[in-house]
């Protein structure tokens, strides 16, 4: 990409987005392009077409999309095929309308099987059923996946869609009805520590912050008596899962879109990013329980669902055009529970 090229990031606010635009920045791309929700609506196809003609970006990075937690997709399942359908639809095909040099589409991990072998190869996708509780997310990630590889087929386009693992980081979303595990597991650690020590007032100022703590948690923690705070999560913490920062993986979008040619060589690209390593979220707990400092009373609720037993991505074709992530897994909790403590 040309440093003065005009590049397009959607969701430049999100987890995802932010990283790509300070990636950018950082690299000195300068002519960078951006919109909020209330400038526009990517759901909706007349003002993407209007604005695709009237800007004319040379690249751009598909990052907006609605994305959440195992509660998330099971309490939201229409909102999440819905939305994700629309905003990739119609910024692919405005891509190709008013035409783009490059695009890069972010999917994610949850596209392979529920029961995919280990590591998970690209060619998996769509080789046995997905797993039910985010099948309506993970439907819409293969459509946008096949419209990258249609439209490559069709008209020639550059449509590149990549396939990252688990992200975590700046900006991540720390509302504890749809977040991830990684965030989620940060905010109650820290809640619960703050209960313990009876800092009342930073865990209004949270609350404030990163949106309202369930009853049931509130509970949990002790915020509604004087039992001794204690963190519950969900499923038997068994299954297995990897997890990469978001910055690593800007820098790794950043790295494709100048790396892959245009004219594609294979329209049928598809290139998984991660960190090639996993580990329980038992194990994941304990590491983020010891750098937030609670060292209070863990229970698992084995009612609740664990998910897909294992979702660890085979990174073969990424490390063969010559990347690899720079950001250890408790380096990188680290700076982010730095970010969130500091955001209050």
């Amino acid at each position: 990409m040309e440093k003065d090229a005009k590049i397009y990031v959607s969701g430049h606010k999100g987890l995802v987005g932010s990283a790509i635009l300070r990636t950018l920045q950082k690299a000195g791309y300068s002519n960078l392009l951006y919109r909020t929700r209330k400038e526009l609506d990517l759901t909706s196809q007349e003002p993407v077409r209007k604005f695709f003609e009237q800007e004319q970006p040379d690249y751009v990075f598909l990052a907006a999309a609605k994305v959440g937690g195992i509660m998330g997709n099971n309490t939201y399942p229409a909102d999440f095929i819905y939305i994700n359908l629309a905003i990739q639809n119609n910024i692919i095909h405005s891509a190709h309308l008013y035409p783009v040099k490059k695009l890069l589409f972010l999917g994610s991990s949850c596209i392979y099987p529920k029961q995919c072998p280990q590591p998970m190869k690209e060619e998996y996708l769509m080789t046995g059923p997905l797993e039910p509780t985010n099948s309506p997310y993970a439907v819409a990630k293969i459509a946008g996946i096949e419209m990258c590889r249609s439209y490559n087929r069709q008209y020639g386009t550059c449509f590149i869609p990549v396939m990252p693992t688990n992200l975590y980081g700046i900006n991540d979303n720390f509302n504890l009805e749809t977040s991830h595990v990684l965030p989620a597991l940060i905010r109650k650690f820290h809640l619960a520590k703050l209960a313990s020590a009876g800092n009342w007032e930073n865990i209004q100022k949270d609350e404030a912050c990163f949106g309202p703590i369930p009853g049931d948690i509130k509970t949990a923690l002790g915020l509604e008596n004087s039992d001794t705070p204690k963190v519950i999560l969900w499923g038997s913490g068994s299954p297995k899962r990897e997890f990469l920062h978001v910055d690593d993986l800007a820098d790794a979008c950043v790295f494709i879109m100048n790396t892959i040619q245009n004219p594609m060589p294979d329209p049928y690209v598809l290139i998984n990013i991660g960190t090639g390593t996993d580990q329980t979220i038992k194990e994941l707990a304990d590491i983020t329980a010891a750098i937030v400092g609670f060292e209070g009373q863990i229970v698992w609720d084995t009612e609740k669902p664990d998910g897909t037993m294992q979702k660890l991505l085979d990174i073969s074709r990424l490390k063969k055009l010559g990347w690899k992530p720079a950001t250890g897994l408790e380096q990188g909790i680290k700076k982010t529970y730095d970010w969130y403590v500091s955001q209050y």
